[in-house]
């Protein structure tokens, strides 16, 4: 409870935390734990946010924007597990290469499909940056012939980044209560619920 960091939480995952948390304490005698006050606050702050949240999915570019992300995701996973692959290659310029080009994805963290949106946009941005601009690895996306998969993960995360900025002006446009916000407010409640 203590080590989790909210705020590194996808909406959905923190949504589930806290109604987790708040299932835990009603099966634990809230009244005698004298927390009434402070548990019924964060079950109304999290009432709210899952009507936000839900709003927020019945979007259709919610819905096209998670389509985008698992095919970003799919296409930053199949590289990195292709060139995992072929660092057991036989040959040693193929391991080397591999092994080059999985250096250059470690340099931006591991898993870099589980970022938060932003992140992940940001990182891959960055990655394929570094991929079109260092020969090293230009030359080494070319032994490995992995230019389809590369324009697949540039051509989804573009396609992503633009249909969120459209979803978030949609979203930002329509509803001056954002989840964000809601989710300060929960926060609050939460550590005040915690912390008692």
């Amino acid at each position: 409870m203590n080590a989790i960091d909210l705020f590194k939480l996808r909406n959905a995952e923190y949504l589930q935390y806290v109604k987790d948390y708040l299932a835990i304490l009603n099966l634990n005698n809230p009244q005698q734990l004298d927390i009434e006050a402070k548990l019924t606050d964060l079950t109304a702050r999290t009432t709210e946010l899952e009507a936000l949240y839900k709003k927020a999915l019945a979007s259709e570019k919610t819905q096209e924007l998670l389509a985008l992300d698992e095919r970003r995701d799919d296409a930053v996973n199949g590289i990195y597990y292709f060139l995992l692959g072929n660092t057991y290659h036989f040959e040693t310029d193929r391991q080397q290469k591999a092994e080059l080009l999985l250096g250059n994805m470690a340099l931006y963290g591991s898993g870099i499909s589980r970022l938060n949106y932003q992140a992940e946009t940001a990182t891959i941005s960055n990655l394929l940056r570094d991929w079109e601009n260092k020969p090293e690895l230009a030359d080494a996306i070319i032994l490995f012939d992995l230019s389809s998969w590369v324009n697949e993960m540039k051509a989804a995360n573009e396609e992503f980044n633009t249909q969120y900025l459209l979803r978030t002006q949609e979203y930002g446009d329509a509803n001056p209560e954002t989840i964000k916000s809601k989710r300060e407010e929960t926060n609050l409640a939460y550590y005040a619920l915690r912390n008692r």
